[in-house]
């Protein structure tokens, strides 16, 4: 016979077995198996206080890492866009529509010139950059709120993301296909800002919906939820972003559950011909025109000269074919800082003689947060920080310089981490 015994605090302190006769097949073998893996996971869900509602409620963020996702019309650079800034992962590109089906995702280093000016004074065995995970997904079409194209995959897509980047075709070439005829990359701006508004229109009212069934109890938080609801499709209905309707932190709560498309900030890159890649166009142009008042970021580049560069191993022949173009430095670079920037995120330093390591963290986290991205007991077990502002350890050239004059801070759990901190952690568990 085979006991399968399940662990007695899931079993509320109850000896629970199942005898399995032993000559049963393979089969039902692992069928009891599974049941008993079901069985201990619907004990540890039963008995957690898991609430799906409440983690969006408090805007929790379940997922290791932040996302930008690349989106745009169908052939206007997404997926070379992606395969140049990606360096764990190659998308297809081709030219026809929805080339791109399932999203691509890959983790990009983030360029940071003080790692090499860390490296160069500590000499670490192995110096790690930081990155960020982008996200290629299928070009949309006009009518994605209905369900055109690839829309409902496309726009599921894009609530998973907690960023944009927004490509948009700036050139001409007749060789690759277009749906929406002449070179307009304002209406193709507008194309796609409209679906996501449609669709969020739809979100929004199906909540309103929910949350008038139960102003009938008088609930004065429910009140107060259905006048952001409220709020929100006023400024929808005017053809507005929810980013730039302003809601505070408590009124975003009402809405976190709902996951919104056009509550996530948008860095757009225009996708320029060669000819163009160092003083764009008249269609760039207007597109920074014509966003200049949202107060987002337009990125001028050219999408298939950077993905030739983001291919050369070796450093001197990618100099070599920058200089040909006169680049100082890849645009793919600024993109990525860009995008860093967008997701509010921030960089602070280890520096060992065993490696040299950059972490992201988001910006006004404080030590204790900052420390659970090494490891989560660092955070529980945090005592003190011990911090270099990063100019002061270059000028001094090492952490013993640093302590040595002063310039060595023991900050507490209350510490702000500033961008560019070189920490060591105190901590006990």
């Amino acid at each position: 016979m085979v006991e399968i015994i399940f662990p007695s605090t899931l079993a509320q302190n109850k000896k629970l077995c199942a005898l399995v006769p032993s000559r049963l097949s393979v089969k039902k073998m692992l069928q009891a198996f599974l049941l008993s893996v079901l069985f201990i996971a619907s004990k540890i869900f039963i008995n957690t206080n898991f609430n799906p509602y409440l983690c969006a409620q408090q805007n929790l963020h379940l997922k290791m890492a932040l996302q930008a996702g690349i989106v745009g019309l169908p052939n206007v650079g997404k997926s070379t866009l992606f395969n140049a800034v990606s360096s764990s992962a190659k998308a297809q590109a081709s030219n026809y529509r929805f080339c791109t089906i399932e999203p691509n995702t890959g983790l990009v280093n983030v360029p940071d010139s003080r790692l090499n000016k860390l490296e160069e004074l500590v000499k670490p065995q192995r110096v790690v950059p930081t990155q960020i995970e982008i996200v290629d997904i299928a070009g949309l079409v006009r009518g994605a709120s209905k369900g055109e194209g690839l829309g409902n995959k496309f726009l599921a897509n894009i609530r998973e993301v907690d960023a944009i980047i927004h490509v948009i075709r700036c050139f001409e070439d007749d060789n690759i296909l277009r749906d929406e005829g002449p070179i307009n990359p304002v209406s193709d701006k507008e194309i796609i800002e409209t679906e996501l508004q449609l669709k969020d229109i739809e979100s929004v009212e199906k909540k309103m919906q929910r949350s008038e069934k139960m102003l009938k109890q008088g609930d004065a938080k429910m009140k107060a939820e259905y006048e952001v609801l409220k709020a929100c499709r006023e400024h929808l209905d005017k053809g507005k972003n929810i980013l730039s309707l302003g809601l505070s932190k408590e009124d975003k709560l009402a809405i976190a559950d709902i996951f919104l498309l056009t509550d996530k900030p948008i860095l757009y890159v225009a996708n320029v011909d060669e000819a163009s890649m160092h003083t764009g166009n008249k269609y760039s142009d207007a597109l920074t025109q014509a966003v200049k008042n949202e107060g987002n970021e337009v990125i001028v580049m050219t999408n298939a000269i950077e993905a030739q560069i983001a291919e050369f191993d070796n450093e001197d022949d990618k100099q070599m074919f920058m200089e040909e173009y006169k680049m100082v430095e890849p645009a793919l670079d600024r993109l990525i800082h860009s995008t860093y920037k967008l997701l509010n995120l921030s960089t602070y330093f280890t520096a060992g003689v065993q490696e040299v390591r950059a972490w992201t963290i988001q910006q006004g986290w404080k030590a204790p947060q900052a420390a659970s991205v090494i490891h989560t007991d660092f955070e529980k077990g945090f005592i003190k920080a011990e911090v270099i502002a990063y100019d002061d350890f270059v000028a001094l050239g090492s952490e013993a310089a640093c302590r040595d004059n002063g310039k060595l801070r023991i900050e507490g759990k209350e510490y702000l981490v500033q961008d560019g901190d070189v920490m060591h952690f105190r901590f006990n568990v």
